[in-house]
């Protein structure tokens, strides 16, 4: 075995055991929550919470759910993110398709047009009068409608699509295929990494839709799950919950604002994390290319 093996053998062994350390460091806050969720508030408080769940309970979980509100949030949880996400979709493959071809007229200020909306914004109060004198306080098209395009996204999938091959869409062209039976029929399929990528990305923006919910919905019944969670957590007034423990009788167990709150983060994050497995295969190759070919 050549010396230069030997080398390339250590280095990629070194890469492996930083990589690997580094992704420990990073999911360990992470699990730092969904062990503090399941630990006392005794043990919360005192600093003894580590690695493991110390005083083994789900009381935190339990008095997040024991008057249903969250699960009425997560639905409208659901609802925004499906809805924002198919819109998002719909909208940005209509944008980058034309734009990906030379022979639209016009492309070049259009593309300008568009890169000025990411250098420059109306602000905070100018959209809320909109959104308002619209009529659209308390609507989810409040939060749709301002956020129809990410354009960095629409970016990217017009890079994807320059990237594809143009003789695909001339032969199709040459059989009588117009370009909306091109787009749905050949462009889409070959399309799946950087329709998987951007679906993601969109799907966990709206998943965690905070400042805007807050603006524009101000009843209840139609809130997010991350803002009900931030209510719930603002709202919570520490009780005593008595429960009977074998011989040694009633045991009264304290919950504090941090267990619930670690409680709150772990029911937010694990359901966007359920996800994430169903399209890893085509993340990263969909953003790799969509990236860097162009």
């Amino acid at each position: 075995m050549s010396k230069a093996s030997v080398g390339g053998r250590i280095a990629i062994g070194a890469n492996y055991v930083f990589l690997g350390a580094l992704s420990l460091l990073t999911l360990f806050p992470f699990w730092y929550e969904v062990v503090a969720s399941f630990s006392s508030s005794r043990a919360i408080s005192a600093g003894e919470v580590s690695l493991w769940p110390i005083e083994f309970n789900v009381e935190a979980y339990k008095r997040l759910i024991e008057d249903g509100q969250i699960f009425k949030a997560a639905q409208n949880t659901i609802l925004v993110t499906a809805v924002g996400t198919v819109l998002n979709m719909v909208m940005t493959i209509m944008a980058a398709y034309p734009l990906s071809k030379r022979r639209l007229r016009g492309r070049t200020p259009l593309t300008l047009f568009i890169t000025f909306t990411m250098l420059f914004a109306a602000g905070i109060i100018p959209n809320f009068i909109l959104i308002k004198q619209l009529g659209l306080m308390n609507s989810y098209w409040a939060l749709w409608l301002p956020g129809l395009i990410g354009t960095y996204n629409m970016f990217v999938m017009k890079t994807f699509f320059e990237g594809l091959p143009e003789e695909i869409e001339e032969s199709a062209s040459i059989d009588g295929a117009n370009d909306i039976s091109i787009l749905l029929k050949i462009v889409m399929p070959l399309s799946k990494p950087i329709l998987a990528a951007l679906s993601l990305f969109y799907a966990v923006g709206w998943w965690n839709v905070y400042f805007n919910v807050l603006l524009y919905i101000t009843k209840s019944t139609k809130q997010t799950l991350t803002v009900k969670l931030y209510y719930m957590i603002k709202q919570f007034d520490p009780k005593l919950i008595s429960t009977v423990g074998g011989s040694e009788g009633v045991t009264q167990v304290t919950l504090t604002p941090e267990a619930v709150q670690a409680a709150a983060i772990v029911i937010a994050v694990t359901p966007i994390l359920c996800v994430y497995p169903f399209l890893q295969r085509h993340f990263v190759k969909g953003v790799l290319i969509g990236s860097v070919k162009g």
